[in-house]
């Protein structure tokens, strides 16, 4: 594939992942803000709790509470609610799509055509899926996502390098699945290669699951259950409409651009002669 496709691809891909990132935070809005209020709600009223009964014990050996109001409102963050579920959201989110959109148009750039004899639409369908499962789906289902100021602030760091570890190795264990469904092809067939390989990748991640520590303290306990899971819902939601508008609409772009490509080709070619296969 020449270098000018590939920079087609790649600014085709970043708009596509614009356009989903506008879907994923329209739904992140709807669905995901009410479960981050809430759990804010939670976690105020824990520290209003655990507050009013240091007061309650501070004046019981003879103190007061003096200090309580300025300490409540350093501890006020510099950006207000309205603003991160609105302009801060709305940021992330379409940065992030671009971004990731950039990059799965470069992965769709290397296996068209490698992974298959599929059409641009159905290997972009085909990268979509593949890096929600490996990006997203496989390290969520071992580090769910939960709300904001719920965890162990002491353990923020540890949980954070344990999902992109688990991210990473989730990636690599794709690509390996890939490469063996590719050499195994030959000789079994590309369905029972397929199989094969996605029972490898299913049996390796496994055995990653079971090695990997767990987040026991990713929740303070006594945090409402439901709260908690229709949270993890939105966040599994936002994603799956990210990937699945990314797929749909990149689909349809390089479609179009490597349609387009291939006609403009062979208008050129010189009547005759041999058509570049």
């Amino acid at each position: 594939m020449h270098a000018s496709t590939v920079r087609s691809l790649l600014v085709r891909g970043m708009l596509a992942g614009l356009i989903a990132g506008l879907l994923a935070f329209a739904v992140a809005y709807v669905v995901g803000e009410p479960p981050v209020d809430g759990a804010i709600a939670v976690e105020e009223a824990q520290a209003a709790q655990e507050a009013h009964a240091g007061q309650e014990a501070h004046a019981g050996h003879g103190g007061g509470a003096a200090g309580a109001p300025e300490a409540a409102g350093e501890e006020e963050g510099a950006v207000s609610r309205p603003v991160q579920s609105t302009f801060g959201l709305a940021t992330g989110v379409l940065v992030y799509g671009v971004a990731l959109g950039g990059i799965a148009a470069l992965a769709f750039s290397f296996a068209l055509g490698r992974v298959g004899r599929f059409s641009p639409r159905a290997t972009a369908a085909l990268t979509a899926a593949a890096a929600f499962t490996t990006v997203y789906l496989v390290p969520f289902l071992k580090y769910p996502a939960t709300p904001p100021a719920v965890g162990n602030p002491d353990t923020i760091g540890k949980r954070t390098t344990l999902f992109f570890l688990m991210i990473l190795l989730s990636v690599l264990l794709g690509l390996a699945a890939v490469v063996a469904g590719r050499r195994l092809a030959p000789r079994l067939g590309n369905w029972n290669a397929t199989l094969a390989a996605a029972g490898g990748f299913v049996v390796v991640t496994a055995i990653a699951f079971a090695v990997l520590p767990a987040n026991d303290d990713a929740v303070k306990a006594g945090f409402p259950a439901a709260l908690l899971w229709e949270f993890r819902l939105a966040s599994l939601a936002v994603q799956a409409v990210l990937w699945a508008v990314f797929g749909i609409v990149f689909g349809a772009l390089a479609q179009r651009a490597l349609t387009s490509r291939t006609a403009a080709a062979d208008a050129s070619a010189p009547l005759g002669a041999p058509l570049a296969g």
